[in-house]
């Protein structure tokens, strides 16, 4: 009698888990049909294929005149996420409120380092990167619980966003070249995936409806390929453009420089045996700013989140790379962009 009930309670068990999965993988399908949907009306009003290459960014100029490019790197914004000061020791606060004044922030500085900092120099442009995760997604169940928003009302909000910093930029140095590759957080999947990997990523759809908002301004242009990786050609040098989550460790005692070196190793080899060598490679992914002349790692808009305080990482303020990038020596001066003003933010 008592095996007969152990396996009656096991067999509701077992159909109460097939229930909640069937509900749970039913609800994922219809996100994912959804999402797919919008990407595929964007399809026919976008030509994926067609990458702009700006003349100024190929020429090298003549003269006296000390011309440079300003190469600003965005990323890991992880715009909509919501961090309590009371969970992370009272270091950060983040929301959308103050999301939006950092990224007002960080073009403000960007402008005050390029014209102020460092006058005297004739910019021919602005090479804007956006290194992925601009949202954190709902990859994670507490992520979907506490985003400000869902992520298709995240990427309508932060399209008007990006594309008034675009414009500024593009009022202010004359011609903005925007490149974007896709993060790990605004994946549509819960697993990272290898087919489809950018334009199943929110980050790719934003960057695609900028793109858009500018269609007819021909101070701005675009290279939001379906690569996860953007090859960039400036004053004849090459520069590589990934997210950097292609690879694992970063915890240890050697801290991110092991991973991200082994990183630019393979990536160096293969551009090596394409015919695209680069000098210098551009990342995001790990929130930690790193500014030499051949690798570059960038910061964080977001700042200091449980998941990291959790683990124990270091604290680092939000901030973001910025250099200058000369036709006679490539990437020479560089800097942070700081995007943080708690006074002003009120926490």
């Amino acid at each position: 009698m008592l095996e007969n009930v152990e396996e009656v309670s096991e067999v509701i068990k077992l159909r109460r888990q097939r229930d909640a999965s069937n509900n749970l993988n039913s609800r994922l399908l219809e996100t994912i049909e959804r999402l797919n949907t919008t990407i595929d009306c964007l399809d026919l009003l976008c030509d994926s294929d067609k990458v702009v290459v700006p003349k100024w960014l190929e020429s090298v100029p003549s003269g006296r005149k000390k011309h440079a490019t300003l190469a600003l790197l965005l990323s890991d914004m992880h715009f909509d996420e919501v961090v309590q000061p009371e969970e992370v020791g009272g270091l950060n606060k983040y929301d959308r409120r103050i999301a939006e004044m950092r990224l007002q922030a960080w073009c403000e500085n960007a402008i005050k380092l390029a014209r102020q900092y460092l006058s005297g120099v004739t910019y021919d442009g602005v090479l804007l990167m956006l290194g992925g995760d601009t949202f954190s997604g709902d990859i994670h169940e507490e992520l979907a619980q506490t985003n400000a928003d869902t992520i298709l009302g995240s990427v309508l909000h932060w399209t008007e966003q990006l594309s008034v910093v675009v414009n500024v930029l593009a009022a202010e140095f004359g011609k903005v070249h925007v490149v974007a590759v896709p993060g790990n957080h605004g994946r549509l999947s819960r697993k990272p995936r290898m087919k489809l990997r950018s334009k199943t990523n929110m980050d790719w759809l934003l960057a695609k409806m900028v793109e858009r908002t500018f269609v007819a301004d021909k101070r701005v242009t675009f290279d939001v390929g379906e690569n996860a990786d953007a090859y960039i050609t400036i004053y004849g040098q090459g520069h590589l453009l990934t997210h950097g989550d292609q690879v694992n460790g970063g915890g240890g005692v050697g801290g991110i420089f092991p991973a991200v070196t082994r990183l630019r190793t393979r990536k160096t080899q293969r551009a090596l045996d394409i015919g695209q060598p680069f000098k210098t490679i551009w990342m995001g992914h790990w929130h930690q700013l790193i500014q030499t002349p051949g690798l570059i790692v960038n910061g964080s808009l977001k700042g200091l989140d449980e998941y990291a305080w959790i683990n124990n990482f270091g604290h680092e303020i939000p901030q973001q790379a910025l250099a200058i990038i000369t036709p006679e020596h490539g990437v020479t001066i560089q800097a942070p962009v700081f995007c943080m003003d708690r006074k002003k933010e009120k926490w």
